[in-house]
This record gives C-alpha cells, sequence and structure tokens, in this order.
C-alpha cells in the first residue's frame, strides 16, 4: 500500500499506523510499536515520533506501506 505526504516533509510513525488503518488507533499504534511489532526499512523500530519521510518503507503484520510525495 502506498501513504502519500501531500505537501508535508515526514509523517509521525504512530500517525501513519493510524490514518492508514493499519491501527484502530493512537492507542493500538503505540502499543504495536513499544512491542517491537513495526519495522522502518527492514530494521525494528521503536520511536512512536519516528519522522518517516518519502521513499521509506514500513512494515506492521506482514503489510508494508510505502511513503511517497
Amino acid at each position: 500500500m502506498e501513504f502519500k505526504l501531500d505537501g508535508s516533509p515526514y509523517i509521525e510513525l504512530k500517525n501513519l499506523l493510524k490514518v492508514s488503518g493499519l491501527c484502530d488507533n493512537g492507542a493500538a499504534a503505540k502499543a504495536a510499536i513499544t512491542e517491537g511489532q513495526v519495522s522502518v526499512d527492514g530494521k525494528p523500530e521503536n520511536r512512536k515520533g519516528c519522522k518517516i519521510k518519502s521513499g521509506q518503507k514500513v512494515s506492521y503484520q506482514k503489510k508494508v506501506i510505502e511513503v511517497i510525495d
């Protein structure tokens, strides 16, 4: 799946999981990140506020979000 930044330079990881529909709400997104279930560009990421920029790929529950401009 793709996520378009629409002019923003980045989106925080927790918000990306929420707005993309992979997590039902912010609390679920934060829990998934804290529990080590999320990876960015193939590496585990535990920072909820990690800035995700164009060209990066986020993986969660065997689903991949590619962030584009």
